[in-house]
C-alpha cells in the first residue's frame, strides 16, 4: 500500500452483547451503521467499549482495519469476512497493516486520526471467531490492524475518501510492535520512544531506562 487516498467502505459500531464461549459482555460485535458517526477523543459516539483495561481509551479510540488484510484472512479461512467482524470501527479500502508507521496520520474530511499501537488479539476475538487458536494465527499473520488517537474530532461515513499521511520521524512500522513490545532491549526501547507509541509503553520504557540509570 501506498500512502495517499484511501476510501472507508463501513463505519462500524458494537452494542453490548454476549459471545458464546465468552462470559463477559462486550463490544466486539461490530456492525455497519449507515450515515455519519461523529469521532472524539474517546472514539466513535454510541461504540460500546466494556473491558477498558485493555481496550478504549484516548490511544485506542478508534480501530482501523484494511481490505487487504481482510482478503488474507479470507483466503485462509475460504469464506467472505463481513466489515466489523474484527471488531473494527473503520474498515477501509486499500489499508494494510504493513505500510503502516507509527505516527502515521489518517485525514477524514475534518477528522484526524494518529496511529500509536497495533492490535494485540484476546480470548474474547478468539471467542468471536469461534477459534480457540486464533490468537496465534492472528499474531503469527503480522496484519494486525491499526488503533489510533483522534487527533482533530468530527465525523465520519461511508464513501469518504481517507489520506495516509506517513510520519516524518523515526519510522517504526506497527508491525514491529507486535513481536517484542512487551520486553524490548533497552536499545529497542529507545528507538520506539522516538516515535508517537502507546502512552501506557512510553510509560513502562522511560521507567525501565530510568531504573538502568539508577542502578548504572
Amino acid at each position: 500500500m501506498s500512502p495517499g487516498p484511501l476510501t472507508i467502505v463501513a463505519v462500524n459500531i458494537g452494542r453490548p452483547e454476549h459471545v458464546a464461549g465468552h462470559r463477559a459482555l462486550t463490544g466486539i460485535n461490530k456492525r455497519p451503521v449507515a450515515g455519519p458517526v461523529a469521532i472524539g477523543p474517546l472514539g466513535l459516539a454510541d461504540d460500546a467499549v466494556l473491558d477498558l483495561e485493555h481496550h478504549g481509551g484516548p490511544d485506542q479510540a478508534v480501530y482501523l482495519y484494511g481490505l487487504p488484510d481482510y482478503a488474507h484472512f479470507e483466503h485462509v479461512l475460504g469464506h467472505p469476512l463481513p466489515p466489523g467482524l474484527f471488531g473494527e470501527n473503520l474498515t477501509i479500502a486499500g489499508l494494510e497493516s504493513a505500510g503502516v508507521n507509527i505516527g502515521d496520520r489518517f485525514a477524514i474530511g475534518a477528522v484526524l486520526l494518529e496511529a500509536s499501537a497495533p492490535r494485540n488479539p484476546c480470548a474474547t476475538f478468539a471467542a468471536r471467531m469461534g477459534d480457540a487458536h486464533w490468537v496465534k494465527r492472528f499474531h503469527a499473520a503480522q496484519r494486525p490492524g491499526v488503533y489510533a488517537r483522534v487527533l482533530s474530532p468530527g465525523s465520519v461515513a461511508a464513501g469518504m475518501t481517507v489520506t495516509h499521511v506517513p510520519f516524518a520521524g523515526t519510522r517504526v512500522p506497527i508491525t514491529e510492535l507486535t513481536a517484542d513490545y512487551k520486553k524490548p532491549s533497552r536499545e529497542r526501547m529507545r528507538y520506539l520512544l522516538e516515535a508517537p507509541i502507546h502512552r501506557d509503553l512510553v510509560e513502562q520504557y522511560r521507567a525501565a531506562l530510568a531504573q538502568d540509570d539508577l542502578l548504572a
